[in-house]
């Protein structure tokens, strides 16, 4: 039964056609690789393309609600405990107490003079406020050079909440701090490299809470990138 033709030798793809189409395959894949797969999958973007997509900041979610979902499990099957020296700490606590000796008081000429009150510290430059829903998640960004210093007071008003303090810029990104269920935080954020430092903050109560914060110091804009 006659089906088609068997080709000649000639039509078939000699070996140099088949290994430069392998090459080239290759090329293709590793490409999107680079430049799509591994910054949407693991926030990696080594040549910036990810970020301009707008891929580097989906792997960035992912990887969080990962973490979040791990630590979530092991909170549920771990236990916590008061640990056998934290009780015998607490069981003889009284009795150093007891026997420490109280110190002397000084007398009037030895008392140190009252310090002088610290002034009042500045204004903060931005404040906003933000309600999340539960399982709700949000991100504000500063702008930063390298090098420079802002200062941060957040507070999770009707519960706790998880954050991720990290920056990104340029290819580059680093995770500063992270926690969970927090109730406030404050200090000094100090941008490792020229782009967007900030926090990303998600709700895992049950009820809504009121998300606050305020910025201060050496930094270009505030604003919300989710």
């Amino acid at each position: 039964m006659y089906n088609t033709d068997i080709p000649n030798r000639e039509e078939l793809p000699s070996t140099a056609k088949l290994v430069r189409s392998t090459i080239i395959a290759a090329i293709v894949a590793l490409f999107l690789l680079v430049t799509v797969v591994m910054p949407a999958e693991y926030a990696l973007d080594p040549t910036g393309a990810g970020r301009l997509l707008g891929l580097t900041e989906m792997g960035e979610i992912k990887e969080q609600l990962a973490e979040e979902a791990a630590a979530d499990e092991a909170a549920q099957m771990v236990a916590v405990q008061p640990s056998a020296e934290q009780k015998a700490a607490e069981t003889t606590k009284p009795v150093q107490e007891t026997a420490s000796a109280p110190e002397p008081e000084l007398a009037p000429a030895e008392k140190e003079p009252a310090s002088e009150p610290t002034p009042a510290e500045s204004q903060w430059q931005d404040e906003v406020r933000v309600v999340l829903t539960p399982g709700e998640g949000t991100e504000f960004k500063l702008t930063m050079e390298e090098g420079a210093t802002a200062r941060f007071s957040w507070v999770s008003e009707g519960g706790p909440i998880n954050f991720d303090t990290h920056g990104d810029g340029g290819g580059q990104s680093i995770s500063y701090k992270k926690g969970r269920g927090v109730p406030e935080d404050e200090g000094e954020l100090v941008a490792a490299f020229t782009g967007n430092h900030g926090w990303f903050f998600r709700n895992r109560n049950d009820n809504n809470i009121t998300l606050v914060l305020r910025t201060g110091g050496d930094y270009g804009e505030l604003r919300r990138a989710l």
